[in-house]
């Protein structure tokens, strides 16, 4: 693993306010879908990742031309986009209109957004700098939906990259180190 730490950042971008708009599987595809296109046309490769109901942690590199804050700012702008066109358009969503109100709230607080904004600013980059941090935050990653006692083991976490260092085949395509 020491070949490449000094290119592998953990990212964790937070919804506004923590609202738990990810516990339904179309808003959470939105952003698996996402992070496909951004691995195959944007050189994002990720190494680890965990998706929770209102945030998400990555161990991930770019490669090309893009940096790693390139790729996080088009993958923000575009999920925030596909998440709330998606819940304007879910008349059975609940909550509906209390993320809306949260979200345009949000928006009209921030010079930068216009009409909603769904993830609060940053993305928090950590360089991985040894192997033992890569491992902490590894762990730290595939045991979030533990620790919130969503699952029992990591590797039975859908959103995660915790079934490919099973050995079995996840959602996303994963360096596993």
């Amino acid at each position: 693993m020491e070949r490449i730490l000094s290119e592998l950042y953990f990212v964790t971008t937070t919804v506004v306010d923590w609202v738990d708009i990810f516990t339904r599987p179309k808003y959470k595809h939105i952003v698996v879908d996402s992070l496909a296109y951004c691995q195959q046309y944007k050189g994002l490769k990720v190494y680890a990742w965990v998706l929770m109901s209102n945030h998400l942690h990555m161990i991930i590199s770019v490669e090309g031309q893009q940096t790693v804050g390139d790729v996080m700012r088009d993958f923000k702008k575009y999920t925030s986009k596909q998440v709330v066109e998606e819940l304007q358009c879910d008349l059975q969503e609940s909550r509906r209109k209390w993320m809306l109100d949260r979200f345009s709230f949000a928006a009209a607080n921030d010079t930068k957004a216009t009409n909603y904004k769904l993830w609060q600013d940053g993305y928090h980059p950590e360089l991985l700098y040894t192997g033992e941090f890569y491992r902490q935050k590894l762990d730290y990653i595939h045991n979030n939906p533990v620790v919130q006692e969503i699952v029992a083991n990591p590797e039975d976490y859908l959103y995660s990259s915790a079934k490919d260092y099973a050995g079995d085949e996840g959602l996303l395509q994963v360096m596993v180190g």
